[in-house]
């Protein structure tokens, strides 16, 4: 059985160390820190490691255990440190020590892991299906899926190729309008220009570098011309603006494979100067295990930082998935991201889940109701803007089976082959591709069943709630439907009872930060969270889940002030502002979100660190919203707001908002309370509460305190 090793630590991604007596008194201390990750954290061999104090090498010498490695220390001319990158590592602990003659000045112990990983998610999945030839990377030439690092040069062409005449293998995703760039030829006639955020002018040709790092394929991107310097950690170049744009994909798959990455070249945030990131374990869909997600972020921000140097701001951006990927990083990893950009946001997997996975049961029970139901009835019931958002088979949520796929044991990707997921008769121990088994080394094992332990409950949920009391449905559906409603059994499968957590997994969904509370470093980074309303499309990625993420921060910090959120329309009128698109807006959120990190490194002031993130955003980033003919509405956003967005963009609920749950949501297994007749708009008579008395033998949800195992979050930088 995993077990679970949680601890705090500082939220700075570059971590110091303890210091030893310096070179004599009065002299500089001397520190010594590592800039490509946490010093327990290091992997691949190598560390980027400064050293402060000193101002020339030739002053002391720095020893790895008993191997010098002075050599490796220069002057970064930026930051006036000594910055070295120290390679051959063994594995475990290294000791590195800095000396002013025999004396040590300042220790440091250094854990190094495998580039492959794993460095805190525990132990690898198994199976696990290597997908590098699907990537165009060749055959993988180990069982960690790794390959050699491949780098290729593209170029923006000034006369565009016809789609499809580029010249390059299927799998390379080389965007519209580039071609590669041959190196050994004359530079192209038809090369293109870029313009940076710094004002600079430079051939915009983007050196594309691809590669494999905790089994993830990773594709990083910037401006480069070969035969020109690359940056490194202590030189800059005129190509890279010296910020890393780190993208996340959505969806929220069963693992067990490495899956390809989104789009390989984003030119979008390059042009500008930027440097882009993306791996195919940062695509929720590819393996939805948020602390993977965390692992591989880390592990190749590190790799990048060794390579390229330390980045000013690491950006995250992308949607759906990509927003749980992007809260649940901030919050449980600090450091990793310092703003983030969640698009069509959710607050995390943990939450959302119960209230997708209703669609299932409240779809096989209208199946068989003996009541007929219309869809206004059904809509009431499922809280969402239509009853669509359940069944809709246009709904990429919905067809691609995440309801009741996401509880589904066998709900594996069709890269695993039939032989390796979990059937119950044929394959009882193969993969088991649900939600909690792909997170086994946090949830655990039942020792009865041997199976994850689930978090997932809706004993005591009154479903229809707020249809009933608002007289859309009548008593008698209310008590039918809370009577066969059921729940889900261990391999997914709709059954007549209803569906009971483990209490160890509730807790653990809470202590190590499954569950998006609000706490950890969530509340200390910009957020801006923006989405085109797709309520009524039908679509579940609704705009509901933008103010529960508010009411969490509120909660956890007492202010949301470093949140921003955006609502836009699905396509705007044919006459409108083009700039007021999704695509307008969003080509400028990361130059924005640059600006209010900028001015927030600038504030040295003494006021509390919401305040200072506040007064620090620029003043156009605001709670807004842009109408079908690209008017931008500029208004404070609040859930049961009355201001013009909310009339042109209403938010709505799930089941388990139109079961009386309050606007957070973060309640996985609610207390129960007795049922009391003042909860009903209709008084019932004593026949129909004897009847609700056997729906609920043991009673009702009690929303108004906290869910059964819901505690604070334990710390920081967990370890599985």
């Amino acid at each position: 059985m995993a077990k679970t090793c949680c601890f705090a630590v500082a939220s700075l991604f570059l971590s110091s160390t303890a210091l030893f007596p310096a070179f004599a008194f009065g002299d500089p201390v001397v520190e010594i820190s590592v800039l490509s990750s946490r010093p327990d954290m290091v992997s691949g061999g190598d560390a980027l490691v400064q050293i402060t104090g000193p101002k020339d090498a030739k002053e002391i010498t720095v020893w790895d255990d008993n191997r010098n490695v002075t050599s490796v220390f220069h002057l970064n001319s930026r930051t006036q440190t000594l910055i070295g990158l120290v390679k051959g590592l063994s594995a475990g602990e290294n000791h590195l020590n800095v000396k002013s003659g025999h004396n040590v000045v300042a220790h440091l112990t250094i854990v190094n892991h495998a580039i492959a990983g794993p460095v805190f998610s525990g132990l690898h999945q198994a199976p696990f299906v290597c997908e590098t030839e699907k990537s165009g990377l060749g055959a993988p030439i180990d069982s960690d899926c790794s390959v050699k690092t491949k780098v290729m040069y593209l170029y923006k062409s000034t006369d565009p190729p016809v789609a499809g005449q580029e010249g390059r293998p299927a799998a390379d995703a080389i965007p519209p309008g580039f071609k590669v760039y041959d190196s050994t030829a004359p530079r192209p006639s038809d090369l293109a220009e870029a313009t940076t955020t710094e004002g600079k002018k430079v051939p915009y040709v983007v050196r594309w570098e691809r590669g494999t790092i905790n089994r993830a394929i990773y594709d990083i991107s910037f401006l480069h011309e070969p035969g020109t310097p690359l940056p490194d950690p202590w030189t800059k170049t005129a190509g890279w603006n010296g910020r890393l744009v780190f993208h996340f994909a959505g969806g929220c798959g069963g693992g067990y494979h490495q899956g390809r990455t989104f789009d390989g070249v984003n030119p979008l945030f390059v042009s500008f100067g930027y440097a882009d990131v993306v791996t195919s374990l940062n695509v929720l869909q590819n393996n939805c295990n948020d602390v993977i997600s965390a692992e591989t972020a880390e592990m190749v921000k590190e790799h990048f930082i060794k390579s390229y140097g330390v980045p000013v701001h690491t950006i995250g951006f992308g949607g759906s998935g990509g927003s749980i990927q992007q809260h649940l990083i901030a919050q449980d990893y600090p450091g990793v991201l310092d703003g983030i950009i969640p698009i069509a946001s959710f607050p995390d997997a943990a939450t959302i889940l119960p209230g997708v996975v209703d669609c299932s049961l409240l779809a096989h029970f209208f199946d068989h109701s003996s009541h007929a139901w219309s869809d206004e009835k059904k809509t009431a019931v499922s809280g969402f803007a239509t009853w669509g958002s359940c069944t809709n088979p246009n709904d990429s949520w919905i067809q691609q089976g995440f309801s009741p796929k996401l509880v589904g044991a066998a709900a594996c990707n069709e890269a695993l082959p039939a032989d390796l997921v979990y059937d119950p008769v044929k394959h009882p121990k193969g993969a088991r591709c649900d939600y909690y088994d792909n997170a086994l080394n946090v949830f655990g094992t039942d020792p009865a069943t041997h199976l994850a332990r689930r978090a997932l409950d809706n004993v005591g949920v009154q479903y229809g709630l707020a249809a009933l009391n608002k007289g859309t449905i009548s008593a008698d559906e209310f008590f039918e439907l809370n009577a066969g409603i059921g729940g889900f059994n261990a391999d997914g499968n709709v059954v007549s009872q209803r569906t009971t957590a483990d209490p160890g997994a509730l807790h653990l969904a809470y202590l190590t930060g499954r569950v998006d509370t609000g706490h950890g470093g969530l509340g200390s980074i910009p957020i801006i969270d923006v989405r085109q309303y797709t309520d009524t499309q039908p679509d579940i990625h609704d705009e509901y889940r933008s103010f529960a993420t508010r009411a969490r921060l509120i909660a956890a910090n007492g202010s949301a002030e470093n949140q921003v959120i955006m609502t836009i329309p699905l396509a705007l009128r044919p006459t409108a502002n083009p700039s007021a698109s999704f695509a307008g807006v969003g080509v400028t959120l990361v130059p924005k979100m640059d600006q209010w990190l900028d001015a927030l490194s600038k504030d040295t002031s003494q006021r509390n660190l919401i305040d200072k993130i506040a007064a620090a955003r620029p003043a156009d980033i605001t709670d807004a919203c842009w109408s079908d003919e690209g008017e931008k509405i500029v208004e404070k956003r609040t859930y049961e707001g009355d201001g013009r967005c909310n009339r042109l963009y209403p938010p709505h609920g799930d089941p388990r908002i139109a079961a009386g749950e309050p606007l957070r949501e973060d309640i996985l297994k609610c207390t129960l309370k007795p049922i009391d007749p003042k909860d009903y708009v209709r008084p019932f008579t004593h026949g129909e509460m004897a009847r609700l008395e056997s729906i609920f033998p043991l009673g009702v949800c009690d929303y108004s305190v906290p869910g059964v195992g819901q505690s604070p979050l334990k710390g920081v930088w967990q370890k599985y």
